[in-house]
């Protein structure tokens, strides 16, 4: 009796540990050595590596946009120049999906990742950190934003403190987009 009461408490404690599903994008041939996204891309070659179809859009002011909905359930999206090159990039995950998505940009993980362990992975960088609104799209949460290079970083996290939004950006975004 012994024996089977303790084979099913080390059964529900080693369960938990699975249940929490982990996905890789699948972005690997689009990061450099030091996990950094190569720009510029082409829509098709993005579709190519991800395995799904682009799906082309405007918004409100005319502008084309592409985005890909991963199989992992992480989406891409970006605008698109004239020649629909890509020079920016924006990571987002549903606040709906329990899953962790890894395998993203500077080692990421969504629904993972807090605002501690960006601070001090990003300690050299001149890190701005602001608290998002209730008007936010993550209100309660924490917007990260610093410049990389020649490149903006902004890391949106929810009121849980996990990695949502990632964005790499040639211009920083206002807080009021997020």
């Amino acid at each position: 009796m012994k024996t089977t009461a303790f084979r099913l408490i080390l059964l529900f404690q080693i369960f938990p540990l699975f249940s929490f599903a982990q996905k890789n994008a699948g972005l690997k041939t689009l990061l450099n050595k030091n996990a950094e996204f190569i720009f510029p891309q082409t829509p098709d070659k993005i579709s190519a590596i991800l395995g799904v179809k682009t799906v082309f859009y405007e918004d409100a002011n005319d502008q084309p946009y592409a985005k890909w909905l991963t199989k992992s359930g992480l989406e891409l999206y970006c605008s698109l120049w004239e020649d629909k090159s890509i020079t920016e990039m924006f990571f987002i995950i549903a606040n709906d999906q329990p899953i962790e998505v890894e395998g993203l940009p500077f080692n990421l993980v969504m629904n993972r990742t807090t605002p501690q362990q960006c601070t001090l992975k990003f300690s050299r960088y001149k890190i701005k950190k602001e608290k998002l609104g209730e008007g936010s799209e993550y209100p309660g949460g924490i917007r990260l934003f610093f410049k990389k290079g020649d490149r903006f970083i902004t890391l949106l996290f929810d009121k849980k403190n996990l990695l949502k939004f990632l964005s790499i950006t040639n211009e920083i975004i206002g807080s009021a987009v997020n």
